[in-house]
Parts: structure tokens; sequence; C-alpha cells
């Protein structure tokens, strides 16, 4: 391909000669004074960058120098040397999980399952609540309400895990008899959705409710703060199109179908690939002050595993729990850049 002086360069009738475009110009003298104006902006603004600093130390010391200790998953671990002058043992870790044929391969997949399932879960029941609380906070006409009610549902994501899972505990307890039960389990014994013998077992010792008290448990900690992010995204839609709405004669229900989801759907789809990313990432420090040996066939999560591995296994464990571990952000990872492909290609509009 041939490179003309038109193809940059604009010619001048009256004069007979090739000038250059003005717009061109302009562009070549910001590429060329780029860092300049950069280092102006930081030393303009010097305050702003100053507060970041803190936060990037953050990711710094948390976030990326934890990084190297990921070549343990490949190396023969010693609790004495360092990673670096570890022996290499290849991905013989990552086969006794996935191929390894022994209980410590079974356990693995049987957290893995548990970790989709608990996540999936989540996914369906967990995503959509903060979306409907949002749009019921935007129908409350009285603002004093629905400063109360926005506050009631923001205060148990400012309570810790263990306070949470304590008093998530106390509702569903054991108990010699329907009086020494839990508030839940007598409720749910009194309308014989469960049998006395289950009630008195205690609902954290059974496999079966495992799942259902972590996802309630979870909504209810989470969908009031979640919905913060939703909720602007509503009061940010300009007044005019519901007036052009109820011109049209939409209703209620019309306005949010019509008007107010679709002008959400770009932060919905957003926060759907973040949180589709977090996946495989279930928080272990809940499902560990939640579950006990009786209910790991549905609780154990590779968070889980990883940690008894870790802490309370051998040197081989431990390699094999960073393994474990290692595995479950790239299968983490996968997911995100799947999921920001098709939202990119669905609706145009993706994280990257």
């Amino acid at each position: 391909m041939k490179v003309r002086a038109a193809d940059f360069l604009d010619y001048d009738q009256e004069a007979g000669v090739y000038r250059e475009n003005p717009e061109q110009a302009v562009r070549d003298d910001v590429e060329k004074h780029y860092w300049l104006h950069v280092v102006r902006t930081i030393v303009k603004d010097w305050r702003l960058y100053l507060m970041l600093v803190p936060m990037l130390l953050v990711f710094l010391f948390w976030r990326y120098f934890p990084m190297y200790e990921l070549l343990s998953c490949f190396k023969v671990y010693d609790g004495v040397l360092p990673v670096s002058k570890q022996l290499f043992s290849g991905f013989s870790y990552f086969k006794q999980l996935l191929v390894g044929g022994t209980q410590l391969s079974t356990n693995f997949w049987r957290a893995m399952r548990n970790t989709f399932i608990l996540s999936f879960y989540g996914l369906c029941f967990g995503f959509p609540m903060p979306i409907i609380l949002a749009l019921f906070f935007n129908e409350i006409k009285s603002n004093a309400a629905r400063s109360v009610y926005q506050v009631l549902t923001y205060l148990p994501k400012f309570m810790s895990t263990v306070i949470m899972t304590s008093l998530v505990t106390m509702l569903v307890k054991q108990g010699s008899s329907i009086s020494g039960m839990g508030i839940i389990s007598r409720a749910l014994v009194g309308l014989k959705l469960i049998s006395e013998k289950t009630g008195t077992a205690g609902l954290l010792n059974n496999p079966s409710f495992f799942r259902s008290i972590y996802q309630i448990s979870g909504i209810w900690e989470g969908a009031g703060y979640d919905s913060i992010v939703f909720f602007a995204a509503i009061i940010a839609i300009s007044p005019t199109s519901y007036e052009a709405a109820q011109i049209d004669g939409a209703n209620k229900w019309a306005q949010m179908r019509y008007v107010v989801i679709p002008s959400i759907l770009s932060t919905v789809v957003i926060m759907l690939i973040t949180r589709i990313g977090s996946l495989l990432n279930v928080g272990y420090e809940k499902v560990l002050l939640l579950y006990n040996t009786d209910t790991y066939v549905t609780a154990d999560v590779v968070s889980t595993l990883s940690y008894r591995l870790g802490m309370m296994g051998s040197q081989t464990t431990q390699g094999i729990a960073s393994a474990a571990e290692m595995m479950n952000n790239v299968v983490g990872m996968l997911l995100v850049i799947g999921a920001n492909t098709i939202a990119r290609k669905a609706s145009n509009t993706s994280l990257y």
C-alpha cells in the first residue's frame, strides 16, 4: 500500500500547496505532550491522588505480592525454604486433585460441586433481590419512610460474619424439646414443614437444609446494601421518561417494565458480570462458621477444603491446598472473560 501526502495533508487550491490538517495538528500536539499533560494534572490535583496511595498499598501488599506464593503449586512444599529455592514438582499436585483416584480427589470434586451449586443458587436467588428492592424503594413516595426502610435493610451488612452466623445458629439451634429449639425451627415444626425429630436434631446438622440456610441468610445480609447501586441508577432516570409513559397511558407496572428496567439494564449487566466473576469465591468464613462434619457433603467448598488442608494438614497437603485455590481462581477468571464476551455481543455493554 502506497502512502501519499494527500492522506495526511489538505490541499490549498489558492496557494497550490499541501498544508497540514488543523485537527491533525492538534492531535499530534496532544500526543507529543501527553506525559507533560499527565504530570500537570497530577500536580494540580495532587491531594486526590494522595488519597489513592493507601488503596494502592493495600492492593500491592494484599493482592499482588501474594501472587508470588502461587509458585508453591508447582514446587515441593517446604515450610523452611523460600518458594524460589524449593524443588520443582510440575503438575503433580493438580494430578492428585483431578485424577488421583484417592479420597483427596473425591473430596476436591465434592467441594467443587458444592461451590458451583452454592454460587449458582446465590446468582439465581440472591442477584435479583437487590433489583427488586431498588424498584420497591423507588415506588415509596415518602422520603422519611423510604429512608427508614433502607436503613433497616442496610444494617445486616454492617454486622460481622461472626455475629451473623451466631444469629443464624440461635434461630435454628437444636434442642431436647420444642421449647429448646430456635424460633425458626419452632415455627417450621408448628407449620408441619419439618418433623419434630429434625428440629430437635438441629437444622444446621442436617445436610439437606444447609444450602437453604446459607442462601436465605445471604439474601438477608446483602440484598439491602447491594440495592444501593441499582437505586442510584433508577433515580438518575429523567422524569420526562415517566411523563411520556404516563401520556401514553402506562400504569406503574408498565412504567417499571418499559422505562425503569430498560434504563438500568446496562448497570444490571455490569453487576452481573462482576457477580459471575466472583461466582466461585464463596466466602469460606461463613461456611466455616456454619458447617460441621455432618454437613460436609453439601457444605464443604473449595475454600474450606483448602483451609483444612493448608492449616491442619502436612507439608504435602499444603501444596495441594494451593493448587486447589489456583484452579478455583483460574475457573473464576475464565467465567469473567466468558460472561464479558457474551454481554458485549448480546447487549453492547461490557467491562472492557
